[in-house]
């Protein structure tokens, strides 16, 4: 889905960069909940067990499906879907926690935005 021919390097490099950021985060997140590391079966003590394995997996899964640029475009949908839930979670729990995966999104569809011409056809913010 990369495309580089009317991408300039500055906006490609920039979309790669933006598009790291939210990437570190998922990946960071997911091998936590997988791994089951002391804060995260603290977090989840409520949670059905091994609900935290689950959502990892599928945290991971979708990061992958993103990192890959011919599938970008539904890695960024999705992981929407799964940021979306976070927030909800965030949300219910109190606090500002839920600005993290709002910001972990914004950067998902902005680093896509930058380095796909496609996706910039469909939204012309840019010219």
């Amino acid at each position: 889905m990369e495309s580089t021919t009317t991408v300039s390097k500055k906006m490609l490099w920039t979309g790669r960069v933006l598009s790291a950021l939210p990437v570190f985060m998922l990946l960071m997140s997911g091998v936590m909940k997988i791994a089951q590391t002391a804060e995260v079966v603290k977090g989840f003590a409520t949670w059905p067990p091994g609900s935290a394995v689950t959502i990892g997996i599928v945290e991971l899964a979708c990061t992958v499906v993103y990192l890959v640029p011919r599938t970008a475009c539904l890695g960024a949908i999705l992981l929407t879907g799964y940021l979306g839930g976070a927030t909800a979670v965030s949300v219910q729990l109190g606090g500002a926690a839920f600005v993290m995966p709002v910001v972990c999104g914004v950067l998902v569809w902005g680093g896509l935005f930058l380095r796909d011409t496609r996706l910039r056809a469909l939204i012309p913010l840019v010219s």
